[in-house]
């Protein structure tokens, strides 16, 4: 079995072979989907919102509710961040229901998505606290604590990166084995807890990282 996603094509540029593999052929499909439904449900909003214009301010509502929550009302300007973070994540998790492998289960793309996360904790951490005091917050409570502070920093979007990357990989082998010990078989019930529960929960997992690390490098 393939634990690696499997290049769908390669081209050239600058003189070097390029490959591009499922996961990223999956995540232009999902961005595509997103995109041509952003468009066609903005083109005719109403002021008493009806059909699709109800799901999309629920999903609104409800993820500034989770940023309130977690984060505090004076850090609404991350709710795009953490809606577009969360509607990507859900798909990714969900798309192995279509036979296709979740891009989530490429440690690329997790690391890709840690990487953002960790960056946004450090630009937003210099910008709120100051160059000065940024620095101080690795030596507190004593400067004896400057290597594991460090340590314990950089350890952070490998720690979210590993476990996203685990739990659907793990997902996605163990129902791939099934399928071909079993082909004529539908697994639903297992299907139900390795895509549906354990995407969302993941999602969910990842999600709140994101907001917690924010929060406590701006605190």
């Amino acid at each position: 079995m393939d634990f690696f996603p499997d290049v769908v094509f390669t081209f050239s540029m600058f003189g070097q072979r390029m490959e591009v593999t499922e996961s990223v052929t999956v995540t232009w499909i999902i961005m595509a989907v997103f995109g041509i439904t952003a468009f066609l449900s903005s083109r005719n909003l109403k002021v008493v919102p009806r059909g699709f214009q109800n799901i999309v301010e629920i999903f609104v509502e409800s993820t500034t509710w989770l940023v309130d929550t977690t984060m505090g009302t004076k850090y609404r300007g991350f709710v795009p961040y953490i809606g577009t973070l969360t509607l990507y994540l859900t798909a990714a998790n969900l798309i192995g229901l279509i036979t296709l492998r979740p891009p989530t289960a490429d440690l690329s793309t997790t690391l890709a998505l840690s990487t953002i996360t960790f960056a946004l904790t450090q630009y937003y951490g210099i910008k709120v606290k100051g160059m000065k005091n940024y620095l101080k917050g690795f030596i507190e409570p004593i400067p004896f604590m400057l290597p594991l502070n460090i340590i314990g920093e950089l350890a952070n979007p490998f720690s979210m990166a590993f476990r996203l990357f685990g739990n659907i990989l793990g997902g996605f082998i163990i129902l791939t084995l099934l399928y071909r010990a079993a082909p004529i078989l539908l697994p639903v019930p297992l299907h139900a807890y390795f895509d549906v529960f354990a995407g969302v929960l993941q999602t969910f997992i990842f999600s709140m990282l994101t907001m917690t690390f924010l929060v406590m490098a701006m605190d």
